[in-house]
């Protein structure tokens, strides 16, 4: 076998193979190898070629050597490069090969021309920056998505705003919302006649356009509005839902939750001799509704001179820019943008001028900007969160062939038979109906939509005001701590640690301890303090530890805006606002307490 093939393996029974040793022949010597001689370099040498990667930056400097080394370039997101200078004036016509379409001579070939020396050494590559930013790719995406999403839900549809009237005790809201429906067609000719007529007979002869929102006896008595009045009403290009809040201070938790599902807060005030006077003062409504209307998350804010056609007002100029001038300051002061965010407008609710159609210039002569509801259509539209995870505070609850609740979608989108969470006791509930503003059934409710849902899996008495009804593919954080920054308005005593309030939070009223102060903002610097405060008081911007008794639903205000800022109340004032900054999860003592107690063990 190793004689057929000499390289093969040698096989003995017995033995491992081994591989077979051949005798090499011997071989003759090899002389040594010589040095290799190299020529003398008479030259410099050549450059070595630059690469350069540009990416979102500036235009590169256009090369100007007359013989530039070989530069390959490539930009990405940036903007296009400067071209080559020429090397000689005198150059000849592009060849073919400065007319690829990757290289940027071809992007203008007006402008620059390139020789094939340029074209050979010159190698640039740039990309539009429309195709490689992928943030510029992702909003486009979204963009699309979102009107698909609306397309495919709604169909065409008419933008929707919710409208909170605020102000003092007897400045209008009422009888402004009121006409508002009459003038829109919701509250037909008849029904106001109805109403004009009760309200004189009940020596209210004034009240009657307050009671197409106020429907209770107990309101309808004494003119105050005591509960969150809602309504409808649709112009020719937007849908509308009024929400009237109760001036009176009593009914102030009322107005918060009112607040809370407001895109636009619309701020009546008195013209009147000395009711303008008396809600502006350190014990009116005014000053507070303005700070909590900022607190829920209103961004954008109208002020509504009324009662403009009283005898002592007389549609006059002096008494508008008083109102003015002084609300202005305040207004600004508690966070509002004055020019983009602020409008002032001079009405008359119940004459109804300026309310729709613009007044007569005989009857004010010195304004000339629009309507309420001209402004209200031209406004520019809130952004929706639609294609968030779904996120619905439930502000009322009732019983009616099945448990009802109330709320507006702060985010996301439903479908009727969605299957759905309701947090904080995480109970699986379904969709069974859901009904728009006019009391209608539909299929779907997008983000910004005040409705009535219908749910199947849950009893009314298991749902309180406060909780969500949210995705259970992305449910909402339902906590006992969480740390805020708080600003301290106004307190009679200093705070410290161990201090109860009751906080108000998109539609929760719950009580809470401020467990720890941890630190305070300095207000020169305005830099955070590394030891914590021994106490708050009045003006202060501090960090606090917040616990409650039960879990309860909020979200970081930079992720959830709307789930993130909140009220403290203490003794009917307005004590803090603040805005939550962490939340602190996990499983406390008790709920490992409640866990033990529930062993049991056997030997």
């Amino acid at each position: 076998m190793s004689k057929l093939n000499a390289n093969a393996f040698s096989f003995v029974p017995g033995q491992a193979f081994r591989v077979p040793q051949q005798q090499q022949p011997p071989q003759a010597a090899q002389p040594p190898l010589q040095p290799i001689e190299r020529p003398p370099q008479t030259e410099a040498p050549a450059p070595a070629p630059t690469i350069s990667l540009n990416i979102g930056g500036s235009k590169p400097a256009p090369a100007r050597a007359p013989s530039p080394p070989p530069t390959i370039s490539l930009n990405i997101g940036g903007s296009k490069p400067a071209p080559a200078a020429p090397a000689n004036a005198q150059s000849s016509a592009p060849t073919p090969a400065a007319s690829k379409p990757v290289t940027s001579e071809t992007k203008a070939p007006a402008k620059a021309t390139a020789t094939p020396s340029q074209s050979a050494s010159s190698k640039t590559l740039t990309l539009e920056r429309a195709k490689t930013d992928t943030a510029a790719v992702a909003n486009e995406v979204k963009t699309v998505a979102d009107e698909e999403v609306l397309k495919d839900l709604y169909g065409h549809t008419k933008e929707h705003l919710n409208i909170v009237f605020i102000g003092h005790v007897d400045a209008g809201k009422s009888t402004m919302g009121g006409n508002l429906l009459y003038l829109c067609g919701m509250v037909d000719k008849r029904t106001m006649e109805k109403y004009e007529r009760e309200a004189k007979e009940a020596g209210r002869d004034s009240w009657y356009l307050s009671w197409a929102l106020d429907s209770t006896p107990q309101e309808r008595a004494k003119g105050k509005t005591v509960e969150v009045g809602r309504a409808y009403f649709e112009t020719d290009s937007r849908r509308y839902t009024i929400l009237d809040a109760p001036g009176h201070k009593t009914f102030v938790p009322s107005m918060i939750s009112g607040a809370a599902q407001a895109d636009v807060a619309v701020l009546v005030i008195s013209a009147r001799k000395g009711e303008f006077e008396t809600g502006f003062e350190k014990g009116g409504q005014t000053r507070e509704h303005i700070m909590l209307v900022k607190t829920a998350g209103v961004q954008k804010l109208i002020v509504v001179v009324n009662k403009m056609d009283e005898p002592t007002v007389g549609w006059s100029k002096e008494r508008y820019d008083e109102i003015k001038d002084k609300l202005t300051p305040f207004i600004k002061a508690a966070g509002f943008n004055v020019k983009n965010d602020l409008t002032f407008i001079p009405v008359s609710a119940y004459t109804g001028a300026n309310l729709k159609d613009r007044i007569k210039k005989d009857v004010c002569p010195w304004w000339d900007g629009p309507s309420l509801l001209e402004h209200l259509d031209k406004m520019p539209m809130v952004d929706r969160k639609i294609t968030a995870p779904l996120m619905m505070p439930i502000s009322e609850k009732y019983k009616d062939m099945g448990t009802i609740i109330v709320g507006k979608v702060e985010s996301g989108h439903m479908r009727k038979g969605d299957t759905l969470l309701l947090m904080p006791n995480k109970n699986l509930v379904e969709v069974s109906a859901i009904y728009n503003e006019m009391e209608d059934e539909v299929d779907t409710a997008l983000c910004g939509d005040n409705i009535r849902i219908r749910l199947r899996g849950v009893d009314d008495e298991d749902i309180s005001p406060g909780f969500v009804l949210t995705s259970p593919t992305h449910p909402v954080h339902a906590v006992r701590q969480f740390e805020a920054q708080l600003a301290i308005l106004e307190s009679k005593n200093i705070i410290c640690a161990g201090y109860s309030a009751v906080m108000h939070c998109h539609t929760l009223a719950e009580e809470v301890t401020l467990s720890a102060l941890l630190h305070y903002f300095d207000k020169t610097t305005g830099r955070k303090s590394r030891k914590p405060p021994q106490f708050a008081k009045r003006g202060m911007k501090i960090v606090a530890l917040i616990e409650t008794a039960e879990p309860i639903c909020i979200e970081r205000f930079v992720d959830y805006p709307q789930l993130g800022r909140f009220t403290l109340r203490d003794e009917g004032k307005t004590i803090a606002i603040g805005k939550v900054t962490k939340l602190i999860e996990g499983n406390t003592i008790d709920e490992a307490a409640e866990g033990v107690a529930n062993l049991n063990v056997s030997a």
